[in-house]
């Protein structure tokens, strides 16, 4: 995954050179995602990810969280809901309906629809999650340590680049005072059936986001309850071996 959302980024800032160029990143960046084993490696890996999420989850017994780990886990969670409107209208909307997906025709669909803040906002939340969760696991290695300040250079650096880089290819699409290209025709005629795959994959993971929380907590109250009576039947068998010793005595 954060291979996937370093690619990405890195594509986006070729922006900043030409669209052309980003054009030409775009095309081999499909090739790898879309083959055979770039789709079983990347959903495979999305797949885990949010498995692994769910019973992080279900399983955590507190919330008071550091706030490092606050950001990480709004920053992974948030992720699929800003994902899940740029897969439907790239990667579903050219399996079902043909639309195959460039630079010029996407930044039209953000720029009619208004989009264009979630789609500068898209990877943030991953590149952030990733980013720390992979700091956590390097950090009490000593050469991790010596790259503290070359990690936060490239953390920060890199999606000011792909902001710039979009930014500019919107401008060079929109050009200066001229009319934005049509909406490719195929995304017009299946926008409703695209909106309702949306809708319907942003109100199944939420239920699966509550569902989850829900069922552990009330996990942990359970727990709690039997411990309470374990904690009662434990101190009223004390008292019981107490009394008989003060009867014998």
């Amino acid at each position: 995954m954060l291979t996937y959302l370093f690619l990405h980024l890195v594509n986006h800032a070729l922006g900043i050179w030409s669209i052309e160029l980003a054009g030409h990143g775009l095309v081999l960046a499909l090739r790898l995602w879309r083959s055979a084993p770039g789709t079983i490696a990347l959903y495979g890996a999305a797949s885990v990810h949010f498995a692994l999420a769910l019973h992080t989850i279900y399983g955590r017994r507190h919330w008071a969280l550091p706030p490092a780990e606050w950001i990480r886990l709004w920053a992974g969670l948030s992720l699929p809901l800003l994902l899940i409107r740029h897969a439907v209208t790239t990667r579903l909307a050219s399996s079902l309906y043909g639309f195959e997906p460039n630079y010029e025709r996407v930044i039209v669909v953000l720029l009619t629809s208004g989009t264009q803040g979630l789609q500068l906002a898209l990877l943030a939340p991953g590149w952030i999650h990733g980013c720390l969760g992979l700091w956590f696991r390097l950090r009490h290695r000593a050469w991790a340590r010596r790259m503290r300040l070359t990690l936060l250079i490239l953390f920060v650096l890199l999606p000011l680049l792909s902001a710039a880089g979009f930014i500019h290819m919107m401008r060079a699409v929109e050009g200066a005072g001229h009319l934005l290209p049509p909406v490719d025709a195929a995304l017009v005629v299946h926008q409703a059936a695209l909106n309702g795959a949306r809708h319907v994959l942003v109100t199944l993971y939420l239920a699966l986001i509550a569902g989850t929380l829900i069922l552990g907590q009330l996990r942990n109250a359970l727990e709690r309850r039997r411990l309470r009576r374990e904690s009662v039947g434990v101190r009223l068998l004390a008292r019981s071996a107490s009394g008989e010793q003060d009867v014998k005595e």
